[in-house]
């Protein structure tokens, strides 16, 4: 058997602020040394059910050289850094039995949801198929794309609606409560470390009652993006056109790990400054 564990940082117990995301930011290594206990509960769970299994871990956050190597369970396989043609999902291919999100965060626009962002400050939305998808949804459809379900997922309460919305049956453990994009109710870590390492054994346990997410080609996506600029990048991509207004273009995905990829440069090409 082998697992993915997709480990992303403001969806990690505790974490509120930038500050504790953020690699330039006093706060980073607490956030940092929070994200390896949540994820090292996770991989615990998994190998209590499954002891054999193959683990992998793909670093999901930022850089993607957040988790510590010498502090990751040795189990485990970590995926780290960037680019990567599978970006959050590292490690992702058609032997995976399941996927699980930790750490993970609601979508940008929606509310009250902790640190809420679609992949950059640079996309203000992504719709497939006339359906908005933030990282959970675009990562699950992905994973789902090569048959793989998506059987859990943590983060704060508005994280775990939007999956439990897209996959009803994905167990999932909402480990804060949003107040607002930077305030939160939140577990003790240890608390949540615990219903982690549960919650990874009953999703395991439980895995093939949970379905892919398949969304079948061909699909139309719109990106809303931050500022015109933006978009006069992207339509220098073939197949990418600018719809009416000035922050959104358009493009038709023969499949979704198309539209995947391409959203992927589309956020890299946000990046590039007016020079």
């Amino acid at each position: 058997m082998k697992v993915l564990i997709s480990v992303d940082m403001e969806g990690i117990s505790g974490i509120v602020h930038p500050a504790e995301t953020n690699p330039d930011r006093h706060d980073y290594e607490q956030g940092r040394a929070l994200m390896m206990a949540d994820a090292n509960a996770v991989i615990a769970g998994v190998l209590d059910v499954e002891p054999t299994a193959e683990v992998w871990v793909a670093d999901a956050h930022g850089s993607f050289r957040n988790l510590l190597p010498a502090e990751l369970d040795r189990r485990a396989r970590l995926v780290r850094g960037k680019p990567r043609s599978l970006g959050m999902l590292g490690g992702l291919d058609e032997h995976t039995d399941a996927v699980l999100f930790v750490g993970y965060h609601a979508r940008a626009g929606s509310g009250p949801a902790v640190l809420a962002h679609t992949m950059s400050d640079a996309i203000l939305d992504v719709r497939v198929a006339g359906r908005s998808l933030g990282e959970i949804g675009l990562n699950a459809a992905m994973a789902g794309h090569v048959g793989v379900p998506v059987v859990l997922l943590s983060g704060d309460d508005a994280a775990c609606a939007e999956l439990s919305d897209l996959v009803p049956s994905a167990v999932t453990v909402a480990v804060k409560q949003a107040i607002g994009q930077a305030a939160v109710v939140a577990l003790h870590p240890e608390e949540a470390r615990e219903r982690l390492h549960q919650a990874a054994v009953e999703a395991v346990r439980a895995r093939t009652t949970v379905p892919p997410l398949v969304l079948a080609g061909p699909l139309e996506v719109e990106v809303d993006l931050h500022s015109p600029y933006m978009v006069d990048l992207a339509t220098l991509v073939p197949g990418v056109s600018r719809a009416e207004g000035g922050r959104t273009v358009t493009f038709t995905a023969t499949d979704f790990a198309v539209a995947y990829r391409l959203v992927l440069l589309l956020v890299q090409l946000a990046s590039i400054k007016p020079g």
